[in-house]
């Protein structure tokens, strides 16, 4: 794992909380995304070499809406760059951990993306991020 990606916000209103953390870190985010297949909106903020995800449910169902009803607005996943996403998946499963999938999946920010069980790595939602440009 190369950094941290960005660390992802569970957040029930994402027009709020952008004015929230412009006010915070003094700048616009630079790009909003629906990402339809996993139900939210997000919001991108720069943070250095890494950045700020805020997530807003788009649909009852999806993640993020079942994060926000049982714990609330919050820190919702850490996520770190990886060069070989499929290499990287095959080397934590065999490390014991637990993978919520057995192929990335697009994600939001045009990275290919994997997540792994937070029972895997002590309560805390990992997820693995590579440019989709990077063959998979």
């Amino acid at each position: 794992m190369k950094k941290i990606e960005h660390i992802g916000i569970a957040v029930k209103d994402i027009a709020l909380a952008n004015k929230t953390y412009k006010s915070l870190f003094g700048y616009e985010h630079y790009k909003t995304e629906n990402v339809a297949s996993e139900g939210v909106t997000t919001s991108f903020f720069r943070c250095g070499e890494s950045k700020i995800e805020l997530l807003e449910a788009t649909d009852p169902n999806s993640p993020i809406a079942k994060f926000i009803e049982k714990r609330g607005e919050g820190i919702h996943h850490i996520a770190f760059y990886v060069n070989d996403i499929v290499s990287e998946m095959a080397r934590l499963k065999k490390e014991g951990f637990t993978l919520l999938h057995e192929e990335p999946k697009r994600g939001a920010d045009n990275k290919w993306v994997a997540f792994l069980h937070p029972k895997s790595s002590h309560g805390v939602l990992i997820e693995l991020c590579q440019d989709m440009e990077a063959k998979v």
